[in-house]
């Protein structure tokens, strides 16, 4: 959601002359990109930690 409503508000600050708009559209994209980042991290890890449970869980 930050991705879009960054997009959003950066190209209202481009079209409108807002520099500091533009820039905050960037910020709130760089923010939905590292949030995007962290679940997937985290999904991985789930995997992992899964993937080890059942190896035990077979032994």
């Amino acid at each position: 959601m930050d991705k879009i409503k960054g997009k959003a508000k950066e190209a209202a600050g481009k079209a409108t002359g807002n520099d500091r708009m533009a820039a905050e559209g960037k910020t709130d994209q760089t923010k939905g990109k590292a949030k995007d980042a962290m679940q997937n991290m985290k999904g991985r890890a789930d995997g992992v930690k899964d993937s080890l449970t059942d190896k035990r869980d077979r032994a």
